[in-house]
């Protein structure tokens, strides 16, 4: 099964969460900036992002990508992730919301959150949930 990872990070907290999924997946790596295929190629797709000002995606650069992607979701495994430094996961709820409403299989349960860096558990938590989209 074909997979990516596909992530935007700030502070290298979703990079690292990213790269363990990634590992996790035995899936292609890419920093949103540097994504230039389909998302049709892919049967699999991990999303990771932070959460940002008021528990929001990242506004400039992965929100658009997002949601230029998001009519392409139907029928395909979705793992999300992100980190963040305040707040209660609103962010990663609503965008749940909006991965289901599109017709995606979110597997591996509900997103991965992570309060700052990434612990040794937080990675083999984030290995696991890229296994789900095996």
């Amino acid at each position: 099964m074909k997979t990516a990872v596909i992530y935007w990070s700030g502070t290298g907290n979703t990079e690292a969460m990213a790269k363990a999924v990634a590992e996790g997946a035995e899936a292609e790596l890419f920093a949103v900036s540097d994504f230039s295929g389909s998302i049709g190629d892919y049967e699999a797709v991990a999303f990771g992002c932070p959460a940002m000002g008021d528990e929001v995606l990242e506004e400039s650069e992965f929100e658009p990508f997002f949601t230029s992607v998001e009519g392409e979701l139907s029928g395909k495994k979705v793992v999300l992730f992100g980190s963040y430094g305040w707040g209660d996961g609103e962010w990663m709820r609503n965008w749940e919301e909006r991965v289901k409403k599109a017709g995606a299989e979110l597997v591996g349960g509900e997103g991965c959150i992570v309060n700052d860096a990434p612990s040794d558990d937080d990675e083999a938590k984030l290995k696991e949930l890229g296994a789900a989209l095996k």
